[in-house]
């Protein structure tokens, strides 16, 4: 597939599409290396749908701590979905070339729950520390009218977040080269092609950053030292136990969220000289390793959802 090829330096134009990249120096190997992404993105749809279906259809599982994890299913699911047909088009077909439009669009859904999975994280976060700190106020705090308006003010505020970002991004002309560095649109690479002055861009990128996933990783983090006070007041050592175990599932959960989403922020702002794998691999672990393990661990470390999936399992059996 030939690229288009650029205009004199003084020469900007609107661009038609971009050229999307898969794993430099292995494209001969494409077809073999969609078999693990393939099983990958099998285990993330499949589990966190699972996850879904488990929450809507068991009424004992209609409790504040499952409708917040409905809500990181859902956000895992969008996220995986968001990228699926690119990648796996580009693995199987080679089919590199994606327009301006759907770029952008791509690139609202890939940040857009990006930043709601982040709200949800603390909302989560926020759903321990009046479990373990106000036990007996729980239900009357976290009653089903505020979660539901939980879940709306977590759409608005990625919304929100999202849409002056993309339009300051339509407003740049792009004069260079216009392969992108992923086999998905990611904005600091779209933004990277243009030859316009992108100072304004990157700006107001990180103050989103900051004003979303920042504050987010702040409050999870102060919630913690809450969390972590009030159980070591707990006099009984079971109970210290049993009060931290309930919170394992939602601290590996905020750990592959934010490590995956550091790492790839800081190569892009300072990884100019890394080999072009360490862009894709850490690229692809940022996006599919959240919606994969997110399922397994709370099916694994979640006695109450193990429970009905394996019923689940066995009726179909029977």
């Amino acid at each position: 597939m030939s690229f288009p090829k650029s205009h004199s330096n003084n020469t900007m134009f609107y661009p038609q599409s971009f050229f999307l990249t898969g794993i430099p120096g292995l494209e001969r190997f494409h077809v073999w290396l969609s078999i693990p992404f393939c099983c990958l993105y099998g285990i993330a749809v499949s589990g966190n749908s699972m996850i879904l279906f488990v929450i809507i259809t068991e009424t004992s599982l209609h409790e504040p701590m499952y409708y917040f994890l409905s809500m990181l299913s859902f956000t895992d699911l969008g996220l995986c979905l968001s990228t699926l047909i690119t990648m796996l088009g580009l693995f199987w077909f080679n089919a590199r070339e994606i327009s301006f439009d759907a770029c952008i669009g791509q690139m609202f859904f890939i940040h857009g729950f990006t930043f709601m999975e982040s709200s949800v994280l603390l909302a989560m976060a926020f759903d321990r520390f009046i479990a373990i700190c106000n036990p007996l106020r729980y239900t009357s705090i976290l009653t089903n009218s505020r979660i539901a308006k939980v879940g709306v003010v977590i759409v608005i505020r990625g919304t929100a977040a999202l849409v002056p970002l993309l339009l300051l991004l339509k407003r740049l002309s792009f004069c260079h080269s216009h392969v992108l560095h992923h086999s998905y649109c990611f904005h600091p690479d779209v933004m990277k092609l243009s030859c316009s002055d992108t100072k304004v861009n990157s700006v107001f990128g990180l103050a989103i950053v900051i004003s979303t996933a920042g504050v987010d990783s702040v409050f999870i983090l102060f919630s913690y030292v809450l969390i972590i006070h009030s159980i070591l007041n707990i006099a009984s050592s079971e109970e210290r136990k049993k009060a931290f175990s309930t919170c394992i599932s939602h601290i590996s959960a905020v750990a592959i969220f934010y490590i995956p989403m550091i790492s790839l922020s800081l190569v892009h702002r300072f990884g100019k000289h890394a080999p072009p794998y360490v862009h894709t691999l850490i690229a692809n672990v940022y996006l599919l390793i959240p919606p994969v393990m997110n399922p397994i661990i709370y099916s694994v470390k979640t006695k109450q959802i193990r429970r009905e999936i394996l019923k689940i399992f066995l009726r179909k059996g029977i």
